[in-house]
């Protein structure tokens, strides 16, 4: 099975930027959970995960991202991803998850949005 890795790239303002690669499983889920919540906690409302080295999650580890999608919104801020595998952005569709979050093909994209003001 792969493993996990997360990791903070890039904070600018309001904007958190979290890089997820591997596997999205119920351990690797409380992880993405725990960094959410102390991102919001420092005063990050605009939280993007890009998910370009990340292939599989499981039904445990969307549950876990709607429990982010949750926090973030009850926070009045924004949760994005970008560069989804097309089974994992399927899977987000599916599962409702495009309904709340923002999908983009790529993290340039995802900044340019992210970046204007709307």
């Amino acid at each position: 099975m792969e493993t996990f890795e997360l990791e903070v790239a890039l904070l600018r303002g309001p904007l958190a930027v979290i890089e997820v690669g591997g596997y999205i499983n119920n351990e690797a889920g409380e992880a993405i959970v725990a960094t959410a919540r102390r991102l919001l906690e420092e005063g990050h409302r605009q939280l993007l995960f890009d998910l370009k080295a990340t292939r599989i999650i499981n039904s445990i580890g969307i549950s876990l991202l709607l429990e982010v999608l949750e926090m973030v919104m009850e926070a009045k801020g924004t949760l994005a991803f970008c560069s989804p595998s097309p089974s994992i952005a399927k899977t987000f569709q599916i599962m409702g998850l495009a309904q709340y979050a923002r999908i983009f093909e790529s993290r340039a994209a995802a900044l340019d949005a992210l970046s204007t003001p709307s």
